[in-house]
């Protein structure tokens, strides 16, 4: 197997912080390229329970949370991926499953690096995460969240 892409998609919490090592080790091993990416959740669907007031506020909070994403990923590639050959950031918006069903079709991915992000019904992990696992064509591999330790984690 050629691994030449490796797709990390983060939501920037504590816990997905825990593929980061994972990532590291197959970008070294195979010398691949590391995506880092972020879905901003599409917030147009809550406009009607603030009517055209909330729209505006709406959208500029979309675009701080664009900003700061975009902020916290470049610190995560200078600070964290130096020893990767190659990496790239990409912050889109909408479905977060869907995007990165799409960007593992759009930018060649020969593997997916995700956390799982706990129980959630009777689920082992998150719906995210799940939607990920059942439906992309590459290999994903789900990490564990640490829920141990002192809590913080790589992009705290």
């Amino acid at each position: 197997m050629k691994i030449t892409k490796i797709l990390w998609p983060t939501d920037l919490s504590r816990s997905s912080s825990a593929a980061l090592p994972y990532v590291l080790d197959f970008a070294a091993k195979y010398g691949a390229e590391v995506v880092l990416l972020y879905v901003a959740e599409d917030m147009s669907g809550h406009e009607p329970w603030y009517g055209e007031w909330g729209k505006k506020h709406l959208e500029e909070f979309h675009r701080w949370i664009v900003a700061e994403a975009t902020e916290r990923l470049d610190k995560i590639c200078r600070e964290k991926l130096q020893g990767c050959p190659r990496f790239q950031r990409l912050v889109l918006g909408g479905d977060p499953a869907k995007r990165i069903l799409e960007t593992i079709e759009s930018e060649g991915i020969d593997l997916v690096v995700m956390t799982a992000h706990g129980l959630k019904g009777h689920f082992p992990f998150g719906s995210v995460a799940e939607k990920v696992v059942r439906n992309a064509k590459v290999p994903v591999l789900m990490i564990r969240p640490q829920t141990s330790g002192d809590g913080q984690g790589v992009l705290s």
